[in-house]
């Protein structure tokens, strides 16, 4: 898919959609079938959201912490020294993050947390598109 090889999640999505025993992240039809359902303008923003968050968690503990949120802006301001953040840029960047949505204040954001702060930004969905 053209789109998903230009894309900075791409290995996280395979990873997240496949159901391979192998842990190659090879993805069946199925699969395939079930990703394209999650990106398409009739999906939910709660599906949408659940997948994002997935997507997003780099290390599969089920919450976002200090380092999936550095991966995460890693991959959207891409790899380059020219665009890579300091490393007072990026602590500021995700203190500034978990303020907003870390409501229980644990230093993580939770699926629901996550789920709340897509919920106040109506263009959660179409910017969703960026990730495929």
């Amino acid at each position: 898919v053209p789109m998903l090889q230009a894309n900075p999640f791409q290995h996280r999505i395979c990873h997240v959609f496949s159901t391979s025993d192998d842990g190659d992240d090879s993805m069946s039809f199925e699969d395939f079938l079930d990703m394209l359902s999650v990106f398409s303008d009739s999906a939910t923003s709660d599906i949408k959201s659940h997948y994002a968050f997935r997507i997003f968690d780099f290390d599969d503990d089920g919450t976002l912490d200090k380092k999936d949120l550095e991966k995460l802006v890693n991959c959207l301001t891409g790899q380059g020294e020219e665009s890579r953040l300091s490393s007072a840029e990026m602590e500021q960047l995700i203190q500034n993050i978990l303020e907003e949505s870390d409501i229980d204040k644990d230093g993580t954001i939770n699926l629901s947390e996550f789920q709340h702060v897509v919920s106040r930004s109506p263009d959660f969905a179409s910017s969703f598109k960026i990730v495929l």
